[in-house]
């Protein structure tokens, strides 16, 4: 149907031009001084309409002749462009293969030839700290600095990272404090102000940033509990010699983080020897209470009192009959207690169900007390044997 309607037209312009054609329009009379001339006014239609294409074509061609410089310095922008780019993929591709000179030789032709060179100073700066090439990893830090603003985050979280790999942590902390003055708080800063946090022991920051990045689900709980248990027993450490600070230092742990039981395990000893052991009796009554440990069962004489917490061990004694754990806990109550037989036979089954050196020690000063010097003697020489084995 398309085809049948194309064919009618052309055969209705065809003859609709053949009419024109046939009919005598009259003549066109061009009167100039001393002769003139005359030509149809078909002819002169035709003339005119081929002047007006020459016409155009001669303008179009001259305005062409006319551009065309910018167009080959467009052509030439358009090349330029082209090999940085390509460069710079090309770095970029060799400095993940670990062809570190190659990626910083195409860095550096992408440098030269880019509008926007920051993203391959970068890359170039990267390559020159993976070959150790401190002076040009200097350089090119001091292009970056005089560079593009929008691209001074990028040099410091780079400058900071690089810091780290080195093991440069002050410098890195340099950097990172720059840019927390100046707002820059994102996730990947956060995780390198941690890490540099928990190289200087700074255990205050490293409890605030693992706390910042777990509630911004940057670090799972799994990944943070570790980080988290490290700072807090620091804290308590550093504190151990003065028996308020270490109160304090306690009581500022969230409940949800004193229920880490490898925590309340360092914090026990650490507090019972400050003379503040009651602090985390409750604490390690429930952790007990919930999931039964051998291991803090064996603390809890260092925190309890002996008649309460005499009671909740025997307690415990009835589900847990030898356990050597509760077994130890129970002998230091009864001696804390003066019941020295008790004292005796409790830690009697707890050597019977493990061997352990403080058990050893443990009778052996009951046993110096009890002025009984050849039992006392025969449990030094065990706890001796033991710790040299």
């Amino acid at each position: 149907m398309r085809v049948l309607i194309w064919v009618i037209t052309i055969f209705a312009v065809a003859v609709g031009f053949a009419m024109l054609v046939d009919r005598n329009w009259g003549n066109v009379y061009f009167f100039v001084p001393h002769w003139y001339f005359q030509m149809s006014i078909k002819l002169f239609a035709v003339l005119l309409f081929i002047g007006f294409v020459v016409a155009h074509l001669l303008t179009r061609l001259i305005q062409n002749a006319v551009a065309l410089p910018g167009a080959i310095g467009q052509w030439r922008e358009r090349r330029r462009r082209q090999r940085a780019d390509r460069a710079l993929r090309e770095a970029l591709l060799a400095f993940h293969e670990g062809r570190y000179a190659q990626a910083l030789k195409s860095a550096e032709k992408a440098c030269a030839a880019s509008d926007h060179p920051a993203t391959a100073a970068l890359l170039a700066a990267r390559a020159a700290h993976a070959l150790r090439d401190e002076p040009r990893y200097r350089i090119w830090m001091e292009r970056l600095a005089g560079g593009e603003k929008k691209a001074q985050v990028a040099r410091l979280m780079t400058e900071a990272e690089l810091a780290i790999n080195s093991r440069n942590f002050e410098e890195a902390a340099e950097k990172l404090e720059i840019l927390r003055r100046d707002g820059h708080r994102h996730i990947a800063a956060l995780r390198l102000s941690l890490r540099v946090a928990s190289a200087l022991r700074y255990w205050e920051d490293v409890l605030k940033l693992t706390r910042q990045l777990r509630k911004h689900k940057a670090l799972t709980e799994e990944q943070a509990q570790p980080l988290l248990r490290r700072a807090n027993i620091e804290r308590l450490r550093e504190a151990a010699d003065d028996g308020d600070a270490l109160v304090k230092a306690w009581e500022a742990i969230p409940s949800q983080e004193r229920d880490d039981r490898r925590l309340v395990a360092e914090a026990v000893p650490l507090l019972a020897r400050a003379g503040k052991g009651r602090l985390v009796r409750r604490t390690l009554e429930r952790l007990l209470d919930d999931e039964w440990d051998s291991g803090l069962a064996r603390l809890y004489a260092c925190c309890a009192e002996a008649g309460s917490g005499l009671a909740k061990a025997e307690e415990w004694l009835r589900k847990y009959k030898s356990d050597p754990g509760l077994l130890f806990a129970l002998g230091r109550l009864c001696a804390d207690s003066g019941l020295w037989g008790k004292a005796e036979s409790y830690y009697a089954a707890s050597l019977g169900q493990k061997p352990e050196i403080d058990t050893h020690l443990a009778l052996a000063h009951l046993f110096d007390r009890l002025e009984r010097p050849a039992d006392a003697q025969r449990h030094y020489r065990a706890a001796a044997e033991m710790a040299t084995a």
